[in-house]
């Protein structure tokens, strides 16, 4: 049987309130004390509703494994805890099953979580839907974008130390199966000043201080690139470093994250080298320069790091320096030329550097696009995730600040519009009256920002156009002219400031009541910020670069496409965006992820409440709950609503037979709980106080402890009935094992008696048996006996005198032969194995045998050498044969005989007839040749050795020279008178001539060999074959050779050799050659 799967309610196991929906009293006390109770038992999450509170945990918690999951797949929404799984669940089953296009925004402050909030979103989606090759590279794709976002477009700001420093909507589109087939990702308001400054504590771009700790050395050189952060003004220094970061291995992530996604090699490469001259941008210094009309011009003081710009990009140096120390204006048909000075010129530096920045920016998302957008053309259901800066409340607010807040009031507009919209639709769905809902509409605050004749964007779009002298007071004062009215904008001359009272508002700053709280923002700044101008001279020189990525960046600055229009200011743009973005999210179901950060310092188990009162406020969480509250407060379907309070009813407990709405009926009706309190829709029961869902909650808390009395109860008497029942058993078992146990016993000891009773009477008569057996036995014996003895009498006397004179002989020699038969069979089992060198022989038995034991030992051997000698083929024969020969010669006569005992004689250590070196001695020689060797050759004149190649045939000696194999001599053996050698371990021996003979005219031969024993023994016998005599072989540590007419003694002595064991040879006079042997 399959195990039960157990389902848990968000109502079960509750740490505090799981929906602040049902959160009694309501108030910002009690709503900021459930949020710190369940933070600090790590639950993390909390819904309004259908919306999740994130709070930031700055920890890993394991509740995001494939086990978690799986626990939340296709589930109810409501049915487990919260968590942000369940929201990405409930809307990809929407997506999947209702085709119902979703959005999902996420926001919040700086470090509250919400980049992470939307990784885990899309890698819950990416595990849940389906699987395949195509369908896992999708997936794959569109999760290695976010490394590559993160590290261009994210920084570490004092709040958080992967702050996004942009805005991304992804759009994941779907097939109908509810496959990923692509996405297109749109960014909003990239930080460019980021870019060029930075605030205290913070760092620049990622991708900055990753190339540089990442890349190697050949890619540094290549970039023109040094390792040192200090080596460039755009890098900040106190945080360049950060505690837990490796920009070397996010680096190597970020590659690897390009190539998955699709970038070329050589894109990244153009990314890199642009990313090199944003950085070498900033270590370009301007110093000023007189010129004769009297205006200042601005020079480069160092222009290596212009030079190398200019390589990467492939820019004119020339060129790009003029466009940083002029600019021209054209108006019409007209051109003018102006000098920039210093201030001038560094503006336009950092513009450059922001503007190359930025477009590269929007030119990788550009190229995401293309990689992971949906490659078919069948109509796709899509999934948005909206990740985007949340409030920002700064002590120096300023333009981007503004831009950012004015985002997040449309959000939280289109927020309440939603959330109102889906509880009415909900409420007609379900058949229940709508009943209005008050609640700020912050419509008034976007329409002071956005509206097209008097809004605050409209305004300083006018006077960024407007001719003249045109400053950030100018446009202070404009906004004080046309909002001064407005109840939601106070400045120090506006009538809503209270001028005499508030004194906090400087004369350059206006103050803004948005929904989340008021902020002051510093005009410094806006005009510029607004205008975001850039030379036209420098976009023309970006354009002329050899450098494709760079030159597709800056189309404008193509001379034939000239436009003298201005181009759209920045807040324009961003104003646009904003109203496609709203558009896009109002065609969505939204589904809602509130980001709250619980402290600044970036620490676990730290909840400021302070800190999240604040952003509750300004994200409008209170407000939200009262709008959910407004009506109903809890509603859930029929049933789980009446499976989780069933029990409370006789008529519904156990089992419910009719319809799930009727038995809810009939269940509230048995509690009595007021009419007014709670409402039935067509598929939903509607509970409007959270009170009411807590009595019920109380109640069946209360039955449920009844309940398990009763269980508790029933199943008592039905283990103490099975115990008793199981004794009852066991009782019986065990009386009937003793009964038989004691039969068993009792029958042992009566068989055990028998059986020793008919033993005893076994052995009685067995006894009994055997001694009359044995008298009948005795006596059959005596009678033989008797018999026996009286028969040899007779036969004595009868042949008595035939026997009795050569008895003593006939005994002897009868006895002599059994005791020499007895010897030979003992010798028989006796006989030693069959090797010859077995010494082993059996004692001998007597004494008279030695000489007959004697010889059968010298028989035995002789018979088993010829068995042995049998065995041998021809060839083997031979070899012994010589080491028989060589052993009679040399043993105990020559010091080296025993190491050549074991060496087989070869003869022919030259192959002669496979080296074609000595084809021709090999055609000289028509005999076979017996002895092939390389010798040394004594010289006769000073002792020197010299190679010779010895060759020993049936009739002659011959010497060839061992490089050509030419024939040096060539000794008849019947020339060969003796051999002479010394008895020490050497190789030296002599071959002494017949005098007279031809080849002794130049005297006798003294050879080295390491062979010598096997030389001399084949010599001895060759000559003996051929001249029928036996070769002299002298043995001596002195003799006498003939060298031409002089007789020299060669004398072998015992010395220190400086070459090792190597004997050596010298001549000390005309009589004495000394041979040395170690």
């Amino acid at each position: 049987m399959a195990k039960m799967e157990v389902k848990t309610s968000l109502l079960d196991n509750m740490i505090g309130v799981g929906d602040m929906v049902l959160l009694e009293p309501l108030s910002e006390e009690s709503f900021i004390d459930n949020l710190k109770k369940r933070f600090d038992h790590s639950e993390i999450y909390t819904y309004i509703g259908s919306v999740v509170i994130s709070v930031n945990p700055y920890r890993s918690l394991p509740i995001y494994s494939p086990e978690k999951v799986e626990d939340y797949r296709n589930r109810n929404f409501y049915e487990l805890s919260p968590h942000i799984f369940a929201l990405s669940d409930e809307a990809y089953r929407s997506l999947r099953d209702q085709d119902k296009d979703q959005c999902i925004l996420i926001t919040g402050e700086s470090g509250a979580g919400k980049t992470e909030a939307s990784k885990l979103v899309m890698s819950y989606v990416a595990a849940v839907c389906g699987k395949g090759a195509e369908v896992n590279q999708v997936k794959e794709q569109l999760l290695q974008s976010n490394p590559v976002l993160e590290a261009f477009g994210n920084a570490k700001t004092v709040r958080n130390d992967n702050s996004s420093r942009f805005g991304k909507y992804m759009d994941i589109e779907f097939d109908f199966k509810g496959d990923p087939l692509g996405g297109v990702i749109s960014n909003y308001l990239l930080e460019k000043s980021r870019v060029v400054k930075q605030p205290r504590g913070e760092r620049n771009f990622h991708i900055f201080y990753q190339l540089l700790s990442g890349a190697s050395e050949d890619l540094l050189q290549k970039l023109r690139l040094e390792r040192d952060f200090s080596r460039y003004n755009y890098l900040s220094l106190d945080s360049a470093k950060v505690n837990g970061v490796d920009d070397a291995a996010n680096f190597r992530t970020v590659r690897n994250a390009m190539q998955i996604v699709g970038f070329m090699d050589h894109e990244a490469q153009s990314v890199l080298e642009v990313i090199a001259a944003v950085l070498k941008l900033g270590n370009i210094e301007f110093k000023p320069e007189s010129r004769v009309n009297g205006l200042d011009e601005s020079k480069i003081k160092d222009k290596n790091e212009l030079k190398e710009i200019c390589e990467l990009t492939g820019i004119d140096q020339s060129v790009l320096e003029r466009a940083f120390s002029f600019r021209t204006v054209e108006a019409k048909q007209e051109k003018v030329s102006t000098t920039l000075n210093v201030a001038q010129a560094y503006y336009a530096r950092d513009a450059l550097a922001k503007n190359l920045y930025s477009r590269l920016f929007s030119w990788l998302v550009n190229r995401i696009n293309e990689s992971i957008k949906a490659q078919t053309k069948v109509r796709k259901k899509v999934m948005g995730v909206l990740d985007i800066y949340g409030f920002e409340i700064f002590e120096d607010n300023s333009f981007e600040q503004f831009i950012i807040n004015y985002c997040n009031e449309k959000l939280q507009q289109i927020f309440i519009e939603l959330t109102l919209k889906e509880e009415q639709e909900e409420y007609i769905r379900e058949d229940i009256e709508w009943t209005h809902i008050d609640y700020f509409n912050n419509a008034v605050i976007c329409d002071l920002i956005e509206n097209n004749t008097n809004g605050i964007l409209a305004m300083l779009d006018e006077e960024c156009l407007r001719p003249g002298t045109v400053t950030d007071d100018t446009f202070l004062e404009k906004l004080n002219q046309v909002c001064a009215t407005h109840q939601h904008f106070e400045s120090r001359m506006s009538k809503c400031s209270r001028f005499l009272n508030d004194t906090s508002l400087p004369h350059s700053c206006f103050r803004i009541q948005h929904y989340a709280g008021k902020v002051m923002y510093q005009v410094e700044g806006f005009v510029d910020k607004n205008n975001d101008l850039l030379y036209r001279d420098l976009s023309q020189a970006m354009w002329k670069a050899s450098h494709s990525l760079i030159k597709a960046l800056f189309p404008e600055g193509n001379p034939a496409k000239i436009n003298l229009k201005r181009p759209p200011t920045a807040g324009s743009q961003f104003k646009a965006s904003v109203a496609t973005l709203m558009k896009n999210l109002q065609t969505k179901n939204p589904n809602y992820i509130r980001c709250i950060k619980p402290n600044d310092k970036k620490a676990a188990h730290i909840f400021n409440d302070a800190l999240v009162c604040h952003q509750i406020r300004y994200l409008g969480l209170l407000e939200n709950v009262r709008v959910r509250r407004a009506g109903y407060a809890f509603r859930q379907a029929y049933e789980p609503c009446l499976e989780r309070y069933k029990m409370l009813c006789k008529q519904t407990w156990p089992h419910w037979k009719g319809p799930a709405r009727a038995g809810v009926e009939v269940l509230f009706n048995e509690l009595e709980f007021p009419v007014e309190e709670y409402s039935f829709g067509r598929s939903k029961i509607f509970i409007r106080n959270p009170r009411t869902l807590f009595k019920l909650e109380d109640l069946r808390k209360r039955r449920l402890e009844d309940l398990a009395t009763l269980i508790q109860k029933i199943f008592r008497g039905w283990k103490c009935r099975t115990h008793f029942l199981l004794m009852k058993k066991s009782q019986i078992v065990i009386a009937a094992w003793y009964r038989r146990y004691s039969q068993q016993k009792k029958y042992q000891q009566i068989k055990s008696s028998a059986i020793v009773i008919q033993s005893f009477i076994r052995g009685w008569k067995a006894r009994k048996i055997l001694r009359e057996l044995k008298h009948e036995k005795r006596c059959q014996e005596a009678v033989t006996t008797i018999a026996a003895f009286w028969h040899g009498t007779q036969v004595r006397r009868e042949y008595r005198k035939f026997f009795r004179a050569n008895a003593g002989k006939k005994i002897y020699e009868f006895t002599l032969q059994r005791i020499v038969q007895k010897y030979f069979l003992e010798m028989k089992n006796k006989m030693p194995s069959l090797s010859p060198i077995d010494k082993n022989w059996p004692a001998r038995p007597y004494l008279f045998l030695d000489s007959t034991h004697k010889e059968l030992k010298r028989i035995f051997h002789l018979w088993r050498c010829k068995k042995y000698r049998d065995q041998f083929t021809d060839q083997r024969k031979l070899i012994y044969e010589e080491k028989l020969e060589a052993s009679e010669l040399f043993k105990d006569k020559k010091a080296l005989y025993p190491s050549s005992v074991g060496q087989p004689f070869q003869g022919a250590y030259l192959e002669i007839s496979k080296d074609p070196k000595y084809k021709k001695l090999k055609d000289a020689i028509e005999e076979k040749i017996i002895i092939a060797e390389v010798v040394n050759k004594v010289n006769r004149a000073n002792g020197k050795c010299a190679s010779r190649i010895f060759l020993l045939t049936n009739n002659n000696l011959l010497l060839a020279d061992q490089k050509s194999g030419h024939i040096k001599s060539e000794v008849p053996l019947g020339d060969v008178t003796k051999v002479s050698m010394s008895s020490q371990n050497d190789g030296f021996f002599a071959v002494h001539l017949k005098e007279g003979s031809g080849a002794a005219s130049k005297g006798d031969f003294l050879f080295s060999s390491d062979h010598l024993i096997e030389m001399a023994t084949k010599l001895y016998r060759t000559t003996l074959s051929q001249t029928k005599q036996k070769l002299n072989i002298e043995i001596s540590d002195e003799f006498l050779v003939q060298f031409r007419q002089d007789k020299v003694c060669v004398k072998f002595i015992q010395g220190n050799q400086k070459n090792g064991s190597v004997p050596t040879c010298k001549r000390k006079n005309n009589r004495l050659l000394e041979v040395a042997v170690p």
